[in-house]
Formats: C-alpha cells, sequence, structure tokens
C-alpha cells in the first residue's frame, strides 16, 4: 500500500521505517529541508537504537523516500498519516494543534481518489472531527475518511513496539477506513497482535488514559518510595509484593526522580484541559502532575542533605541527562531540574551522558559535561546517578573511589545493592531503601 507520513520526526520516521519494513511504499515529508536532505543521505536526526540500521535498508530496497514536496507524497498515497508535533501551548497548557490543522489543509489540496488520513499524532478528543471539517471546508468535493490511529512508542523500544505492539488501536465509524487500516496492519494482525476498532473519539482518549494511568503508577511509587524511606521499608520489595498481583502488574513501579520525556508530561496536562474544558476535572492526574513537578527539584535537595545540608562550592558528578536511557530525548527530564536545584546551592555541576550531552548544552548552562563517567567523578564531592544507562550499572568503584573527592554515590535509579556499596567503602543513598 503507498503511504504519505507527514512529519519526520520521531513518530513519523519510525512508523514510516516500519511502515516500509512491512512491505508497504512509504514516503516521508518534512517541512525541514535540512533534516529531508540530511535523511537522504543517510544521516538520522534522533538516537534510536536501530532506526538507522532500519532506514538505510529500506530506502536501499526502494520502499522509503523522503521529501519536502507533500502535494506530490498525498496524491500518490492511499492512506496519508499526520504524525506531526503537538506540544503544550504556551500559557494554558492546552496541546496546540496548529501543525495538524495546517497539516490538514495542506493534504485536503493535495487529495484526488479516496484516500484514508490518519491522524497518528497524540491529539485531544475531538480533533480528528476538527480535521475532517478543515478538509472537508477546504476541498467540498474530496473523498477521504479521518480515522484516529495513536501510537504507543516507547522511546528506546520503539521498534520493538511498533512491531510487536500491545494492541493496535483504530478509531473510525467508516467501513472502507476501516478496511484499510486492518491491510496497513495486516502483517502484525496476522501475528495475533490485538487490533481495537472504535469511534474516533474513544480512540483518541485511549491514548491519553494510558499515558495518564502509566504516569499514576510512577508517581504512586514514588510516594510509597518517600514513605518507605520514613518507616525503613524497601521500596523495591513493595514493588515487587504488589507488582505480583496481576491486577496490578510489575511494570512502571520503579522508584525514580520522577517521570519525564515528550509524552506523560504534556499529555498529562492535555488530559487534564480537555476534562476541565468539558467539566469533568479528573483531580487524580491532576495530583500526579503536580507531585511530578515538585519530585524532581525534592531529588536535587535530597543529594543537598546527603551531602550534610550544604553544597555551597562543592562540585557534584551528574551521570545521565536524558529523560530514560537508550534516547538523547532531554525534553522534562528530571535531570534538568535536579541540576538546576543543586546549582541554586551553590554546587558546581559536572555531567556525562552517552547520547544526551549536546541536546543538555542547549537547556543547561554553566555545566561542565565530562568525557566518561570517571571524568565526571574527578574532585567530586558527591555522584548522582540520575538516568540508569547499562554503562553506569558495572562501574569500577575502585577507579571511582580514587577520583573523587568524598565517596559518595546518590543512586536516584536503585541500580546497586546497599550492601555491595558498603563493602566498596561508599556513603551510598538509594530511592525508598534502608541506607
Amino acid at each position: 500500500m503507498r503511504i504519505a507520513m507527514i512529519g519526520s520526526g520521531y513518530v513519523g520516521l519510525v512508523s514510516g521505517a516500519c511502515f516500509a519494513d512491512f512491505g508497504h511504499t512509504v514516503c516521508c515529508v518534512d517541512k525541514d529541508p535540512a533534516k529531508i536532505e540530511a535523511l537522504n543521505r543517510g544521516a538520522i536526526p534522533i538516537f534510536e537504537p536501530g532506526l538507522a540500521e532500519l532506514v538505510a535498508k529500506n530506502v536501499r530496497e526502494g520502499r522509503l523516500t523522503f521529501t519536502t514536496a507533500l502535494p506530490e507524497a498525498v496524491s500518490a498515497a492511499e492512506a496519508v498519516f499526520i504524525a506531526v508535533g503537538t506540544p503544550s501551548r504556551r500559557g494554558d497548557g492546552h496541546a496546540d494543534l496548529s501543525y495538524v490543522h495546517q497539516a490538514a489543509r495542506e493534504i485536503a489540496m493535495a487529495l484526488t481518489d479516496y484516500t484514508v488520513v490518519v491522524t497518528k499524532s497524540t491529539v485531544p478528543v475531538g480533533t480528528g472531527d476538527e480535521v475532517e471539517r478543515i478538509i472537508h471546508e477546504t476541498r467540498p468535493d474530496a473523498a477521504f475518511a479521518v480515522v484516529s490511529n495513536p501510537e504507543f512508542l516507547r522511546e528506546g523500544a520503539a521498534i520493538a513496539d511498533f512491531k510487536r505492539p500491545d494492541r493496535i488501536v483504530i478509531g473510525t465509524e467508516d467501513e472502507r477506513a476501516a478496511r484499510v487500516m486492518t491491510e496497513i496492519y495486516r502483517p502484525l494482525y496476522l501475528n495475533q497482535s490485538p487490533l481495537l476498532v472504535t469511534a474516533r473519539r474513544t480512540a483518541e482518549l485511549i491514548k491519553y488514559a494510558a499515558n495518564a494511568f502509566l504516569a499514576t503508577k510512577i508517581t504512586f511509587i514514588n510516594e510509597i518510595a518517600n514513605l518507605c524511606e520514613q518507616v525503613g521499608a524497601n521500596v523495591q520489595d513493595v514493588a515487587r509484593g504488589i507488582g505480583l498481583d496481576n491486577r496490578i502488574g510489575s511494570k512502571f513501579l520503579h522508584a525514580g526522580p520522577g517521570y519525564g520525556g515528550s509524552c506523560f508530561p504534556k499529555d498529562t496536562l492535555a488530559l487534564i484541559k480537555t476534562a476541565q474544558d468539558y467539566d469533568a476535572p479528573m483531580r487524580i492526574v491532576e495530583t500526579v502532575a503536580a507531585v511530578n513537578d515538585q519530585r524532581k527539584r525534592a531529588m536535587g535537595r535530597k543529594v543537598i542533605t546527603a551531602c550534610g545540608g550544604s553544597v555551597r562550592g562543592e562540585t557534584i558528578a551528574v551521570l545521565g541527562l536524558t529523560f530514560k536511557p537508550n534516547t538523547d530525548d532531554m525534553r522534562e527530564a528530571p535531570a534538568i531540574d535536579v541540576i538546576r536545584t543543586l546549582q541554586d546551592a551553590g554546587a558546581h555541576v559536572r555531567a556525562y551522558d552517552p547520547e544526551g550531552m549536546t541536546a543538555a548544552q542547549a537547556l543547561l548552562s554553566d555545566v561542565d559535561y565530562a568525557r566518561d563517567a570517571y571524568d565526571c567523578a574527578e574532585g567530586a564531592s558527591a555522584l548522582v546517578i540520575v538516568t540508569e544507562w547499562d554503562l553506569f550499572r558495572a562501574l569500577d568503584f575502585r577507579r571511582l573511589k580514587g577520583r573523587m573527592k568524598s565517596p559518595m554515590i546518590v543512586d536516584l535509579r536503585n541500580i546497586y545493592r546497599p550492601d555491595d556499596m558498603k563493602q566498596s567503602g561508599f556513603t551510598y543513598v538509594s530511592i525508598g531503601r534502608p541506607s
């Protein structure tokens, strides 16, 4: 099937490459000529494991192309996916749909035969209705259907998530459009990936509900971790104990410095604003968002407390900047607030991340960036683990101790065992576990 993917960012590029790998002919479109030029010469603008190889393979085999020419891509397509950004709108927190609406207008002008227009971007309830209205108003004679098809991709594992999804959600009341979407996803459906066809507004809400629920699980276990620290319990054992209940499940029950990234902060806020607009406020989600925002700064204060209440004039080493491992994404990363809190308290911060330092430099000032973990620890009064990259899981403690001013580790991801750290001669502070 011929597919046009409008937007060649994270979602659009991963989705386009995976669809091409299924055997579809995919043209990815973007307004940024520099991005398209880079993609055409094989340079991938984001870090995602396996993506560069997948793109190169499908370009080489002629199924995947890149262009700035939206009309040509759309006129040749049977299905057009909108995968543009929907950032939080400044001032009120609503999702900014201006890119979606502009894409709808441009798509409308290029439609020829019957086309399925698919919103892949994360959008509030009712966006599909507005896209349909815009296209119909722009081209009253156009034959089309608008479908909601939310993505559920985890950064760092996006290709596996696309090819082996928990579910495929298709929101449409149009039978012809449903058949087109089923054919697009047929390679997955044959492998028994559940395909759920719902009303369009329901599909739009599923995405937000899923992310809000996962954000709630993260925030819940973080608050349990706080209680564990006060009563002498172990949050990891608590998480195992409740996670073994199949009504709860073990995923997203890892205590840490709070959630970040491009989805949870933005999507919980957009859901809160939508609920307020419809006079159905979501108090639980409102609290989740507020608690998570407060937690990031609290983790910076935790480091200060571990250092005896003051870090003024001290060097603090920070390992991990991105919001999670296996990505270069710094959006809403907990490290940003942790570092700013330390700087506000007078600390000098040195940081290392295997992929995120370039993006971090645009967000954080007065930070020294190190060559590796050991260079980062040089002369530090404490080393803080903020992101659990694999290369931080087996550090040489003797080498590390020899570099540091004081043998102190604050582990905000609980990747080490307290007994092992004690034997290695470190003062060790973690999350929700006895020191």
